[in-house]
């Protein structure tokens, strides 16, 4: 009792001088300059022909132009006392406050509707109490200038309706009318969106939705503006929501925006403040074809997995430029941006990274090493027993190229012992991944967790002849007056041997060649009849995973799919994954020629056994090109490390070292 007596002194005497200094920071904000809002947090996307796709709230509308529902229904919910406070509610900042204190943590706010247009007036909501100071200060100025129903006007025009925002851009996108039209049932469903666009859309959570709904019409009745017997009927309506914009409906194209945002928000140079700029024109590097592209092979070659997710991203290696992406299957079911915003084990297409290292170490296409199962002993008798996939082995010697091809886990994991761990971890963090990696034996088959774009940013130096890049979204962005606040500045790194790209690049080309059938089939066969180009493939499969990233010279894409519980995949979706893969890419470059890397001429070819990596004649039945920097080209049975492998574990028992 005596808490809650000192917890209540305490709270009106903070309460008090909060209304003495309120009273003087409104006098002052009535004298200063008065705001332009019209026009703020206008923010307008051009594509990479400076065609405009996304207007976030260009279609502002006067409140008389808004049924009265919706402004009914968002004050009963929001703000109750909106037409009676001078931007803050004291008294509702009282009894949250009392309430937060009784409990120990924040069970409610006391935000009003001034306070969240102040702050929907800025790019990004960071939590200092800088920006909280700023937004409260903006919120007087508000006050000060503007008439409630200009200020309610300018909220309903800018808050976030799931993606869409603005009231009118709200009402035609889900029910294909003007926020005039709104019926009570509706209103109360787009009223509901705003306090967590992701949990409360009708089309991503009707469930959700529904209870939502339901809260706002009782708030209404609470307040007067509705009957019980009109919420009833309002609640009891079955609606029908329509789901598309004005522009093409692709339902993946939200995630490109959200991604655009993401990246506006960490530039320095823009001003956080909308006020300053009248709002935002930002020129992107989306590619609206390759978007369409990527988004209708997904749609066509998951049908039969509802639930099956995708991330996706299609990315030109020579500029960074990201030309499309998709962090789901569908925006209006799912906000969550699995491109930006998760990280997944990527099995086998860590790979490309291992054996790079390895043909900078002295391995060359042909070196070999025996595919049997193995088991390896480490200190204190652990051991690591790797798989291949469906246990097939060759149960003899064979090439790095064949080992690609298949994605031989055992010739990996070999590889990687016979390397060093430690050379695996540095090599990835040279072309690009931040993520922190552990040099454990499983690591060469990718069982750490790491982003996709993390992984476009490392397989782009195999894509471009070696060169680091920085993928990115925004080429430019100006201000309403056509100020340039910001232009993307190209960072070009070169870090890898030209030669040595070169030659794992025909490497992974053949995840697709039929020169590979023998005991096994290249991971990517099923899918080599509707190649017309030439592709460096490499494919990743997990319990939970599969990923596949592939390139040439002119368009790299990178896929993941698998199911946001983490339930276990099945082989057919690592199939449909890689025929949404090659669907995409044949019908982006149907009017490109084959563009593929010319040889350096410090490398050969050299006509061989794909599986052994022996030398043969032209009249061989069974004959591949491998390509070598010349003068490590197989000239006799020189390539097998095996017995040097074995060595050097022997002698390496006594340090704990494993063997196998």
């Amino acid at each position: 009792m005596k808490f809650l007596k000192k917890s209540l002194r305490l709270i009106g005497i903070f309460l008090l001088l909060l209304c003495i200094g309120y009273g003087g920071i409104f006098a002052y904000a009535k004298l200063s300059s008065k705001l332009s809002i019209n026009s703020a947090n206008q923010i307008y996307l051009y594509d990479n022909e400076d065609q405009l796709y996304i207007g976030t709230n260009d279609e502002w509308i006067g409140i008389d132009e808004m049924s009265d529902y919706i402004i009914e229904a968002t004050i009963a919910t929001e703000d109750k006392n909106f037409y009676k406070h001078q931007g803050f509610d004291i008294l509702r900042i009282g009894k949250a406050l009392l309430i937060n204190i009784t409990h120990g943590k924040t069970l409610q706010g006391a935000s009003t509707i001034t306070q969240q247009y102040a702050k929907n007036l800025f790019l990004d909501f960071d939590k200092t109490w800088y920006r909280k100071i700023e937004e409260a200060l903006l919120t007087v100025r508000l006050e000060a200038h503007y008439s409630k129903d200009e200020i309610l006007e300018g909220y309903l025009n800018t808050i976030n309706y799931g993606g869409i925002f603005g009231i009118e851009n709200a009402s035609k996108y889900y029910f294909n009318k003007s926020a005039k039209d709104l019926t009570l049932a509706e209103a109360s469903i787009l009223a509901g969106i705003p306090k967590s666009p992701s949990n409360y859309s009708p089309i991503a959570n009707p469930e959700n939705a529904k209870k939502r709904q339901n809260i706002i019409l009782q708030a209404m009745v609470n307040n007067k503006y509705i009957t019980a017997e009109e919420k009833n009927e309002a609640y009891e309506t079955e609606l029908v929501y329509y789901g598309k914009k004005e522009n093409e409906n692709v339902p993946t194209l939200m995630y490109y925006q959200d991604a655009v945002m993401r990246e506006l928000k960490e530039i320095k140079t823009i001003p956080s403040s909308f006020l300053e700029t009248g709002g935002l024109k930002i020129y992107t590097n989306l590619d609206m074809d390759a978007q369409i592209d990527l988004d209708q092979s997904i749609s066509k070659n998951l049908e039969s997995k509802e639930d099956l997710q995708v991330a996706s991203v299609m990315m030109d290696p020579n500029t960074g430029e990201i030309l499309a992406l998709a962090g789901g299957r569908d925006y209006n079911k799912s906000q969550f941006n699995r491109v930006t915003n998760s990280k997944r084990q990527v099995g086998s297409t860590m790979k490309p990274f291992l054996y790079y290292t390895a043909l900078e170490n002295g391995f060359t296409a042909s070196t070999t090493f025996t595919s049997e199962k193995t088991t390896f002993t480490f200190s204190e008798n652990k051991t690591y027993t790797p798989q291949n996939y469906a246990e097939t082995y060759g149960n003899k010697p064979i090439s790095m190229a064949a080992a690609i091809a298949y994605s031989d886990n055992i010739y990996a994991v070999k590889t990687h012992l016979f390397l060093g761990e430690d050379n695996l971890v540095e090599f990835a963090s040279r072309i690009g991944i931040s993520s922190n990696l552990n040099p454990i034996p499983s690591l060469a088959l990718g069982t750490e967790e790491i982003n996709i774009l993390e992984m476009m940013k490392a397989y782009a130096t195999f894509a471009n002849e070696g060169y680091k890049i920085e993928p990115h979204f925004i080429k430019k962005v100006e201000d309403m007056n056509g100020n340039v606040l910001y232009e993307y500045k190209e960072k070009k790194e070169n870090i890898l041997n030209k030669s040595t790209v070169y030659i794992l690049n025909e490497l992974l080309a053949n995840s697709a060649s039929k020169e590979f059938i023998d005991y096994n089939y290249p991971t990517c066969i099923g899918i080599a009849p509707k190649m017309t180009k030439t592709y460096a493939i490499k494919t990743g499969t997990t319990n939970t995973d599969h990923l596949i990233f592939g390139y040439n010279k002119d368009v790299i894409l990178g896929m993941w799919v698998g199911y946001d519980d983490n339930a276990e995949t099945e082989v057919s979706d690592g199939n449909l994954m890689k025929n949404a893969w090659i669907d995409t890419m044949e019908s982006y470059l149907k009017e490109k020629e084959n563009n593929w890397y010319q040889t350096p001429s410090n490398v050969v070819g050299v006509l061989v056994d794909p599986i052994s990596g022996k030398p043969v004649s032209t009249d061989s039945a069974h004959k591949k090109i491998f390509y070598y920097i010349k003068g490590t080209q197989p000239l006799s049975d020189d390539n097998d490390l095996e017995a040097a492998f074995h060595e050097m574990n022997e002698e390496k028992k006594g340090d704990s070292d494993p063997v196998s």
